[in-house]
């Protein structure tokens, strides 16, 4: 039988469906590359945006801000850095204007991806689904130049203006790219091939990690050929998008083109009979058409989606407020502060352990239940966080703690893609059915690129304020992120959306019993 799986596997594996795979994920390889490519060059950009500015950078008025001499420690070798006043008000301010706009620099990437997350659907839909990622790669392409060209113009405004573009793109990419893949892949190899998107996205910020490196692209003048690169991947993309044949479910489902659709099938099948799955895809269509859509508005106010959407949101906050992508953003900068000597080779290292147990989550999802996995990810996670809390605190004392923060660093990251990772995107589908999973799906992407937002935006200032037991914070967060999870989230595995309704309405049910026995015991006491 086995033997005959892997005939009929090898079989559907076809040069077209590999290179249609291939094309689509190079959206998510763009995602990951914007994810990880700030990081890097942090204090090369922050020192160019001092002398754009005008204000001193916060490294270059350490030594002498106590105004002993009324002298400035000036590190502008180029001589462009003009002398602030010397008051206390700019000592004061310099340090904040560049935080703010590094931040912003960071953060406004998510910004993006908020606004067009909405729109995957509508877009999808209405120009198919490889028309519809040939047009956005045009917001990639632009997003990219902007950022090549930052030396050219007022870099902080060009720099924050390409990552917003690129932004938007990477919001309507990582809902169209799934989209396309789950449509164009065979049954047999839909799951192994849907989670293509999550390895891509690794190896684009390991690829920028390694491109960041100071003696490679991550110098004072080669930032913007880094900041700007995936546009490589953009045109690459293009032009390979022009040979994929559009998705043969979206011609016969949307379009009703079945002779279309036909075709598009025997080129990404190879030989094989399309009928079997042209019976398929009528059925879906039937079922689509049986099942009244749903909006939003209706899934926040309808009793019946209650539970579930509370869970899916749930999960996807839980993602972005663990931490991971403080790590992903300020690495480097969390490595410095550990005592490490070359914090870029450590970020790098981030950057390799991530791509590795990505790959290894793959057949663990497969294995272990969404919700055992999703729960151990959590406490490793917290149980992490905690211990980088206590080597940042007693570095100071023990200089061995850095290793402890380290490991604790790459512990961090390996628990987040055992589960927390890769399971909240395909959780949120397996909740819903057809007729509520789009809308669900909308405010699920909105829900994880606001809380990219927000860490992007506020890590760097809270990480000021709360020095070394910035992770403390996190680590209280995954608390609660856990108890949640144990109490709320089901195990959706091999269970249909009725099974899993069930398994609502009986926690639904068991929480009305227990207010009533309460009030029944109150009423008993007065």
């Amino acid at each position: 039988v086995d033997d005959k799986r892997k005939m009929q596997t090898e079989k559907h594996l076809t040069g077209t469906l590999i290179l249609s795979v291939f094309t689509a994920v190079l959206g998510f390889f763009q995602y990951g590359y914007s994810l990880g490519v700030i990081n890097a060059p942090q204090k090369v950009i922050e020192a160019h945006y001092a002398r754009v500015l005008g204000v001193v950078s916060p490294d270059r008025y350490a030594a002498n801000a106590s105004g002993e001499d009324g002298t400035f420690l000036q590190a502008d070798t180029e001589g462009t850095l003009p002398p602030p006043a010397d008051t206390s008000e700019d000592l004061a301010a310099s340090p904040h204007i560049l935080t703010m706009y590094w931040s912003l620099s960071v953060s406004v990437f998510a910004i993006g991806g908020m606004v067009s997350s909405f729109t995957v659907g509508w877009i999808g839909d209405r120009l198919g689904r490889v028309k519809a990622m040939l047009v956005v790669n045009v917001l990639s392409i632009a997003g990219n130049l902007l950022m090549g060209l930052a030396k050219f113009g007022p870099s902080h405004i060009l720099i924050i203006s390409g990552r917003a573009v690129t932004g938007l793109y990477c919001g309507l990419s990582s809902g169209l790219v799934p989209m396309y893949v789950s449509e164009v892949s065979p049954t047999a190899l839909r799951g192994a091939l849907g989670t293509l998107h999550q390895l891509a996205i690794v190896t684009g910020i390991l690829f920028s990690q390694i491109l960041g490196l100071d003696f490679l692209l991550g110098n004072d003048e080669m930032w913007p050929l880094l900041l700007g690169l995936s546009g490589v991947a953009a045109l690459l993309q293009f032009f390979l998008l022009l040979l994929c044949p559009e998705s043969p479910r979206y011609l016969y489902i949307k379009l009703g083109k079945v002779e279309e659709a036909k075709k598009n099938l025997k080129r990404l099948r190879g030989n094989c009979d399309p009928m079997k799955e042209i019976e398929e895809m009528e059925k879906e269509k039937q079922e689509a058409a049986s099942e009244k859509k749903v909006s939003i508005r209706q899934l926040f106010t309808s009793s019946k989606y209650r539970q579930a959407v509370i869970v899916a949101l749930m999960v996807q906050i839980s993602q972005q407020f663990s931490g991971i992508n403080a790590i992903f953003y300020y690495s480097t900068n969390i490595f410095e502060r550990a005592g490490v000597d070359q914090p870029v080779y450590a970020t790098i290292g981030v950057g390799v352990v991530n791509t590795v147990f990505t790959v290894i989550s793959v057949f663990l999802v497969e294995k272990a239940g969404r919700r055992s996995l999703f729960l151990a990810g959590l406490m490793g996670m917290l149980v992490s966080a905690v211990a980088m809390t206590v080597g940042l605190v007693l570095l100071s004392k023990f200089a061995w703690m850095s290793y402890v923060s380290m490991v604790a660093i790459f512990l961090f990251v390996i628990f987040f893609e055992v589960g927390p990772g890769p399971i909240p995107w395909f959780i949120v589908a397996e909740l819903f059915s057809q007729g509520p999973r789009p809308a669900a799906i909308a405010v699920a992407g909105f829900c994880n690129w606001a809380c990219n937002f927000i860490v992007g935006m506020c890590f760097q200032y809270i990480a000021d304020l709360c020095g070394p037991y910035v992770f403390a914070i996190f680590a209280g967060l995954l608390l609660i992120f856990f108890l949640f999870a144990h109490f709320k989230v089901p195990e959706t595995k091999g269970k249909s959306f009725e099974e899993i309704a069930a398994v609502f309405r009986r926690k639904k049910l068991s929480a009305k019993a227990m207010t009533e026995l309460q009030d029944l015991r109150r009423s008993e006491e007065a």
